[in-house]
């Protein structure tokens, strides 16, 4: 039987071309992929190279180029595109969102993505299911569109539309660089463009459990779950959390990939030895009753290496200026370290490890004048040593705290454990002699 389902999807990232529509066209499932972006050169030189692109898929022992056939990508800013976009959303099966961040829904007045999905959804036939994958990286993401949407349709969401929510542990990049590029043995996304979509080869996603009745996904390799929070968090407080551990340590090293942190014996057993018995420890007691594998030490240790092993890949090119970027919010009350950190405290597990990465984010943020800035910091001053005492380690913390009001016990004990990691940072020699 020949494929009879349309695919929509919402930004032409890494995460829409390198999952969404690589595993949709492998499906074989879809006759039809339309995406909507308004990188107008991106969608001309798409258009030009025959609606045909290439992903590079990083697997273990090298680089896979992947072409995408067939791909409609539509301007929603250009009034043919909008139309076009609308008229496939009508029409769509499935569709995903893969953009920044989830305040992206809403901007762009006429022509946003819940303007689209209002126009589109308006003009379906009764009794056509379709559902939308959410991957901005938010555990409210399928409600935060869906309240959108309503709004725009005035609380009149047709029937047989789903939202859903995703935990995507796919690790996806930009090149940039034709000489980058070259050496890294990668493709273009068009031939002669300056860029190139890099994903490793990862794709074990979780989706929410589907309520449509009937209605049978066409990329059927993504996992239902009926609660994602839990996975939400193994994939924040773990894999997020040990991502970071490793990046900010990195920094402090001086490497410039996660691959090259992967040769530091000490780098890599400080984060295994994090992984498994401080973020694993915590998530496994807190979860052990909910019945699934992954939260057994047995199924979390499988779930640990597999990261570990990833992560230091050393195709997928990983920055560590990419993996270190906005300390501020990694360092937040509710975030990868520290959030990490509460849950191994309150789950009995002392999380000794992670205030070191926690520490050495502190460092990565104390370096750089414009992170400074965000938390009301002067610049750094030339050859002027940067003091970390207790009392400055709390101050900082506090400034980057603030918006959440933590309890100030629970607030000086972190600081507290926070300024012991980072003399231990620099009684084993982490720490830039600038730090005293």
């Amino acid at each position: 039987m020949a494929p009879s389902k349309t695919f929509v999807g919402f930004g032409f990232g890494p995460i829409q071309s390198g999952l969404f529509l690589l595993e949709a066209q492998a499906s074989g499932n879809f006759r039809r992929y339309v995406v909507s972006e308004i990188d107008t050169p991106l969608v001309e030189a798409l258009r030009s190279n025959a609606d045909r692109c290439t992903v590079n898929v990083a697997k273990q022992d090298g680089i896979v180029h992947r072409e995408l056939d067939a791909v409609e990508l539509y301007n929603p800013l250009v009034p043919a595109g909008r139309k076009a976009l609308v008229e496939a959303i009508a029409e769509a099966d499935e569709m995903a969102t893969a953009l920044p961040s989830v305040n992206t829904y809403a901007s762009g007045g006429g022509n946003s993505v819940l303007s689209l999905l209002a126009d589109g959804l308006g003009r379906r036939q009764p009794g056509h299911p379709a559902i939308v994958y959410t991957a901005e990286n938010n555990n409210r993401a399928a409600e935060i569109l869906a309240r959108g949407l309503a709004e725009k349709l005035e609380g009149c969401i047709p029937r047989g539309f789903q939202a859903l929510d995703t935990v995507i542990g796919k690790m996806s990049g930009v090149i940039h660089g034709h000489a980058l590029m070259e050496g890294l043995g990668l493709q273009p996304v068009v031939p002669g463009m300056d860029r190139a979509i890099l994903v490793e080869e990862f794709n074990r996603i979780l989706v929410s459990r589907v309520r449509l009745e009937g209605f049978e996904r066409g990329i059927r390799i993504f996992e239902e779950k009926e609660d994602l929070d839990p996975f939400e968090e193994a994939k924040l407080y773990g894999h997020n959390a040990i991502h970071a551990l490793m990046g900010y340590l990195a920094a402090l090293r001086g490497y410039t990939t996660i691959a090259e942190a992967g040769r530091d014996k000490l780098l890599v057993e400080t984060a295994r030895k994090a992984f498994h018995k401080e973020s694993g420890a915590g998530l496994v007691r807190k979860y052990r009753n909910l019945g699934d594998q992954l939260f057994t030490p047995e199924g979390f240790s499988v779930y640990a290496e597999d990261l570990l092993e990833r992560m230091v890949c050393p195709y997928l090119h990983d920055l560590v200026e990419r993996v270190a970027r906005d300390p501020v919010r990694k360092l937040g009350w509710h975030d990868r370290l520290y959030g990490t950190i509460r849950i191994a405290l309150a789950q009995d597990v002392e999380p000794d490890l992670l205030a070191m990465g926690a520490a050495a984010g502190l460092v990565h943020l104390l370096r750089s004048d414009e992170d400074r800035k965000k938390v009301g910091l002067p610049a750094v001053k030339t050859n002027q040593p940067i003091v970390m005492n207790r009392e400055e380690t709390r101050d900082i913390l506090l400034r980057i705290w603030q918006p959440d009001s933590p309890a100030p016990d629970e607030a000086d004990a972190l600081a507290g454990r926070t300024a012991q990691a980072m003399e231990r940072l620099r009684t084993d020699g982490w720490l830039p002699d600038i730090f005293q």
